[in-house]
């Protein structure tokens, strides 16, 4: 590995670790719930977003005038 490439690593380490830092400093004079908030939203954009409702309901319609045309056949 070349030595630049690993004194800019090294590099860009020490300052994301000081962002970091900067960043839990900044999240702790925030009120408790602000900050619980924000230390859960990782976990809550892990779970996938369920579809909306109104496709559903859409779909379901569909089935429905589907199912009274071929009873009306």
């Amino acid at each position: 590995m070349n030595w630049v490439y690993m004194c800019a690593f090294i590099a860009g380490a020490i300052v994301l670790l000081i962002l970091m830092y900067r960043m839990v400093v900044w999240a702790k004079k925030m009120p408790k719930g602000a900050f619980l908030f924000m230390a859960l939203m990782p976990l809550i954009a892990l779970f996938p977003i369920p579809p909306p409702q109104f496709k559903n309901i859409a779909q379901a319609k569909q089935e429905q005038r589907k199912k009274q045309r071929s009873e009306e056949d």
